[in-house]
This record gives structure tokens, sequence and C-alpha cells, in this order.
């Protein structure tokens, strides 16, 4: 088995959070593969991947690439970016999969990022600071989303207790409290459109926790619509029809006399004692040779 039937074959067997992780390592692979071949063959070009894929701040823009709001939170363009992202999945996924089922992993991931794109594009609309920087913002990577998925496993089993080096034992709700303050006392920085993001992906996980615990499941909706989604890409299952025949008419010939002796001999006992008097046996090839 070559390198790449194993990749598809471990992406096909594998659970949502490796499909996931394999999603993120896949664009980011193409991403940097095009931005290689564009450098070796001196192509210019005003179409930018990345752009392309990543969600603007500015309303106008968005509109004209909608589904950047999904593609974004599966763009990374550094490789510690990315590094620092897919291990905190890895980590908290498999957290979350402890007390959620893979569903509601996917739908956190998706949700979260949605809401982080919302916080970062209504927050770059409505603050002046960002006036200047607002038609050339773009916000990218899986931060929003893994956030969600942190906060929501962590507000589910605030005292599940993870190792970290150096620190030894430490709660999962210490954890939490120390990412929402880093990126709310890092807002005047430099990257004030991702720690909003994560903001609105922390937001998002707390709000489906807490109703969570309430017995409403505010994802339910969305669930339903990627199953309809992801239905249409599914393969159908193929019906295969085989017909048994004897190898010749001779063979052919006997069978049916056989079949027909079997049924006159079951109608003289229904003649005699009635259907009720018949096996089970009897009623079913009463039954196939009605047919």
């Amino acid at each position: 088995m070559s390198i790449a039937d194993e990749i598809k074959q471990s992406f096909k067997s594998g659970s949502t959070l490796t499909k996931l992780i394999y999603i993120n390592l896949a664009v980011f692979l193409t991403v940097k593969l095009i931005a290689v071949f564009y450098f070796l063959f001196t192509i210019e070009s005003s179409f930018s991947l990345v752009s392309w894929l990543a969600v603007p701040a500015d309303i106008t823009n968005l509109l004209y690439k909608p589904w950047t709001v999904f593609s974004y939170m599966f763009l990374h363009q550094d490789f510690l970016h990315i590094l620092f992202n897919m291990l905190w999945l890895f980590w908290f996924g498999q957290i979350f999969l402890q007390y959620f089922d893979q569903k509601k992993l996917v739908s956190v991931y998706l949700l979260g990022g949605l809401a982080g794109a919302f916080i970062y594009i209504l927050t770059f609309n409505i603050f002046p600071v960002f006036t200047d920087i607002l038609p050339v913002s773009y916000a990218l990577g899986a931060s929003a989303s893994v956030i969600a998925i942190v906060i929501a496993v962590s507000v589910y089993a605030p005292n599940h207790t993870i190792y970290l080096l150096f620190l030894g034992p430490v709660k999962l709700k210490y954890i939490a409290l120390v990412t929402i303050v880093i990126d709310i006392i890092s807002i005047a920085s430099t990257n004030a459109g991702g720690h909003l993001a994560h903001l609105g992906g922390a937001m998002f996980g707390y709000i489906y926790v807490m109703q969570f615990k309430k017995g409403r499941n505010i994802s339910r909706l969305f669930d339903r619509l990627m199953d309809s989604v992801f239905s249409i890409f599914k393969p159908k299952p193929k019906i295969k029809v085989t017909y048994k025949r004897p190898a010749n008419d001779i063979e052919y010939n006997k069978m049916k006399i056989q079949q027909q002796a079997e049924i006159d001999k079951i109608l003289d006992k229904i003649a005699l004692s009635g259907y009720e008097s018949l096996s089970k046996q009897e009623k079913e090839i009463l039954f196939k040779g009605s047919k």
C-alpha cells in the first residue's frame, strides 16, 4: 500500500477529529504548494488563494465571498500557526469526545468558527478604531473553532484534570479562564481581529454547553442541515440481483415437479384438517408456490 493509499485509508477510517485535522493540513499544503509554483515560475497574478479563502471584515467584500465564513476556519499561512492549532484541536478534541459524540465535535467546531467570524466582522464594523484597516482586514485560522471546543468541554467538565509539562495537574476550568483573559488583554495588539474571533468562538462554546445542560441542543437544526449536505456525497449502495437456475432443463423440470408435489400434499392436508393445521414451514412453502 502506497503512502497516498495509507493516508486515504486513515482519513476514511478515522474519527471526525482525525478528518478535521486532515482537512486543515490539506488546505495548508495546497496553499503552500501553489505559492511555491508561483514562485518557481515567476508568475505574477492579482489572484490570491489566501484572500479568496480568508474571511474579510468588510461586509461589501464578504457579499462577494460568502463561503469564506466557513473556509477561513481551515486556512493557515504560517507553520507555527497550524502546528499549535492542530495540537490544541487534537488534545482537547480527545477530551471533548470523552463527554460528547463525534457529531457534536463537528458542530461545535463549525458553529464556533461561524461565531468567531460573526464577532470579528461585527466589532470591526462597529468600533471606530478599526475604520482605517477595515477594507484590508482578513481573518484566518482554526483558532476560534478550537477555542469553542476548549471552552465547551471546560464548562461541561470544569474539574477534568490534565497534566502539563512543568506545571503538573491542572483543571480545565483554569486553562479556559487563562485563555479568555489572554485574548481579552490582547485585543489592543496587532492581531486584534484574531483575538476577537477567539472570544466569539469561546462565547459559542459556553452558550452551547449551558443550553446542553438544560436539555437543549442548539445545534440540532445545523446538524440536520449538515446531514443533508453530506448525504449528497455518500455513495449509494449498489443492489446486486442474482438469479440461480439449475444447470439444465432436465434438472429444472425435476425441481418444478418436486415443488408441485409438495404443494399438492399441503393442499390435501388443508382439505382434511384446515389451514390452521399447517406448520410454519408448510405455510411458507405454500406462500412461495403461490407467487
